[in-house]
């Protein structure tokens, strides 16, 4: 009676939209001197890419038998456009410092000029 059964993955976002991902049948082979004992069989599915930000949400896996169904916690996954990138101020740091003693350089040699005259 349990041996056959469907998967299928989905995925509900922030306003509780449910969208399917992915089913499929499945009938488990029990072989001989096993029947009526517990089996635990894992299906691993992933998820290729994300689609964009509103990708969103919080992704589950429900398993049925004819009168049955399990639902799986769920995993939220949160999608963003480039992540984190981490800043870097190298280059801006370096020409400010630059530019202000090219300045200062100046005016000192300006100042230095004046007052020998």
């Amino acid at each position: 009676k349990y041996t056959k059964f469907s998967i299928s993955y989905y995925w509900i976002n922030s306003v509780g939209h449910r969208t399917s991902i992915y089913q499929r049948l499945e009938n488990a082979v029990i072989p001989s001197g096993k029947e009526n004992q517990t089996a635990v069989i894992s299906y691993d599915h992933i998820i290729t890419s994300l689609q964009n930000t509103s990708s969103t949400g919080t992704y589950y896996c429900d398993v049925k038998w004819d009168d049955i169904q399990i639902t799986g916690k769920g995993v939220f996954v949160l999608a963003r456009d480039t992540g984190y990138v981490e800043t870097s101020y190298g280059w801006e740091v370096l020409i400010t410092l630059t530019t202000l003693f090219a300045v200062l350089s100046i005016t000192a040699t300006a100042l230095l000029l004046r007052k020998r005259k």
